[in-house]
């Protein structure tokens, strides 16, 4: 038979015919005089095989194994290895549509950053969302969205108790609220503004002491990574379009809890 009647009675392409011809899983009849090629049914028989393996889910590698004379792995073994493999994505498939429906049936909806974890979710509700409630609130919202993405998952959980800690009662949202505030009025204000040193103590007053340069240790060890270190890669790259008077009440925000700590 010609390739396109072996490639028919199987149910694959030509062009598939031809890329197992490629990867050596199916030989390659030679040529007769004419310059076509003739399949047997020898070449019916390890063509369907090849199909059959490949519905499993077994990669062509896998498949190369099973069908040499010579294998490494028997099919028994590599059919348990696959039933393994299947087995660890039916897991994480499950854990990802629990945290899916966690988000969909959570209280208020998804936040305006997307989906994030529910217990950042949980706190983020507590903070101003609606695009004209404050800017710099929208801002502290993508940032918090961002860190829980790219910390380490060690790290995660301590980030999310910090934040728990900050946000724990009535009386820390308002005062965050209120910083927020400040901040706010400060978009076309000049650093030197007498107002800048308002909304620094403001914010100072709202910052946890596990999120500022040197951690709640020695401050400014070397080598540590902090949340809000001022010359952290995230946060220089997220405040670079701050108003320049927003810019001054954050560092002197840092300073005077820095000092704070320390005395």
């Amino acid at each position: 038979m010609r390739i396109g009647e072996l490639a028919d009675a199987v149910g694959v392409t030509t062009r598939t015919v031809r890329h197992y011809h490629h990867q050596g899983l199916l030989p390659e009849p030679e040529r007769l005089t004419n310059g076509y090629r003739t399949y047997t049914l020898r070449h019916l028989v390890v063509l369907a095989r090849i199909r059959r393996l490949t519905e499993l889910g077994l990669g062509l590698a896998e498949v190369r194994d099973v069908l040499a004379d010579e294998a490494g792995k028997d099919l028994a073994e590599v059919l348990e290895e696959l039933d393994a493999d299947l087995a660890q994505q039916e897991a994480a498939i499950r854990e990802r549509r629990a945290r899916l429906r966690v988000l969909l049936e959570a209280e208020g909806g998804l936040p305006a950053e997307g989906p994030v974890s529910p217990e950042l979710a949980t706190l983020l509700a507590d903070l101003p969302q609606a695009p004209g409630d404050s800017s710099m609130a929208a801002r502290d919202r993508e940032m918090l969205a961002l860190l829980e993405t790219t910390v380490a998952p060690e790290d995660r959980e301590q980030l999310l108790e910090t934040l728990r800690g900050a946000l724990g009662s009535p009386e820390a949202v308002a005062r965050a609220h209120q910083a927020y505030a400040l901040l706010d009025d400060l978009v076309d204000a000049r650093p030197d503004d007498p107002r800048v040193g308002e909304a620094a103590r403001a914010l100072a007053g709202c910052l946890p002491e596990e999120m500022l340069p040197g951690g709640p240790g020695e401050p400014g060890e070397p080598g540590e990574e902090v949340v809000l270190d001022s010359g952290h890669s995230f946060l220089r790259a997220f405040y670079a379009d701050f108003a320049p008077a927003q810019a001054e009440a954050i560092r002197q925000a840092m300073d005077i809890a820095s000092r704070g700590r320390r005395s």
